[in-house]
């Protein structure tokens, strides 16, 4: 994996945005950005609208979504060893997240192409990469273009489409999953770990499978979702750091949050899922551990005891999203 960018690169080339933005003006467009990235007002327009909007979108959002982004291409690759993009397309990249975590997974050299309707969130993307320490961020084109029906993608061997399809009207949403697929060997889309960002993936799932891919993370398989609309939703967790100026453009106080996301992970080459994913947090109790996961055969928990060894060991030590068993697993256990 690529030594750069790391989260707190990232942190670093965030650090001082806020600087001459009245804290008022930072937290109405905060709020403002909250209620877009909860789904609750679906736009044909671009979400961040000038230099203040987007200050506020980076230092709120920013490493939240490298941390979900960072942690689906993760299992990404996991399933497909031999693949090391050589051009990348992010879609509706906004200031960049998803190209700084695509960096953190493959080293270069990489042609990145970040595609955003906002013009202010191309330049401070452009911006940050330019702080990054990374040939591959310093060296990607930003260009504008609209995020909708009439879209145009070039070729490439990895299209991400995060956090944009809420943002979309759903004959819009279509058509952007459609065009990633027409152009890209490998597909990864990321939505918010809320039941609607759920919807949003399962539909991209039907459609990239639809369209010939088969599915290499988090699933399985590439079969129907065994899910029950309605009464559950498959979403995973990642770990972010907080730093000084993520604390004070959020209002909290602890050093870390939780960012939840749904994801599907797709490609037009053989992969090689994991057995099973977890699918909910381990839940460690005395002597065992309680593992929901999901399989070829659909959903299921398993218990693993102190009787299975090293296997309960890995228990233990696993999470919520990772593979099961673990590949270094002895198969007699």
């Amino acid at each position: 994996m690529n030594a750069i960018p790391t989260a707190d690169a990232l942190r670093g080339a965030l650090a001082g945005l806020l600087d001459g933005l009245p804290p008022k003006q930072a937290s109405a467009a905060v709020e403002r950005l909250i209620a877009n990235y909860r789904g609750r007002t679906p736009t044909d327009a671009p979400v961040l609208r000038d230099r203040s909007d987007v200050v506020a979108y980076a230092a709120y959002r920013m490493p939240a979504t490298f941390e979900a982004v960072r942690s689906a291409l993760a299992a990404f690759a996991d399933a497909a060893p031999g693949f090391a993009p050589a051009s990348h397309v992010d879609v509706g990249g906004g200031t960049g997240a998803a190209t700084w975590a695509v960096d953190a997974i493959w080293a270069g050299p990489r042609r990145t192409t970040v595609l955003d309707w906002a013009e202010p969130a191309l330049a401070l993307g452009r911006e940050l990469a330019g702080a990054s320490g990374s040939p591959v961020l310093k060296d990607a084109q930003w260009s504008r273009a609209v995020i909708g029906t009439a879209l145009a993608l070039p070729a490439a061997d990895l299209a991400t489409v995060s956090y944009v399809l809420g943002e979309l009207t759903e004959q819009a949403r279509t058509a952007v999953v459609a065009e990633a697929a027409r152009t890209a060997q490998a597909v990864l889309v990321v939505e918010p770990g809320t039941p609607e960002g759920y919807l949003r993936i399962r539909a991209a799932r039907d459609q990239l499978i639809a369209a010939g891919f088969t599915v290499a993370a988090p699933c399985p398989h590439s079969g129907a979702c065994p899910i029950e609309v309605g009464a559950d939703w498959c979403h995973f967790s990642a770990r972010v750091s907080r730093s000084s100026l993520h604390r004070k453009v959020k209002g909290g106080s602890l050093a870390y949050e939780d960012e939840k996301f749904s994801y599907v992970a797709a490609t037009r080459f053989p992969v090689e899922p994991a057995a099973s994913r977890i699918t909910r947090r381990p839940q460690i109790r005395k002597g065992q551990v309680l593992l929901d996961l999901c399989g070829p055969d659909g959903l299921s928990r398993t218990t693993v005891t102190k009787r299975h060894g090293t296997l309960y060991r890995a228990a233990r030590d696993t999470d919520w999203g990772a593979p099961w068993p673990p590949p270094e697993a002895d198969p007699a256990e």
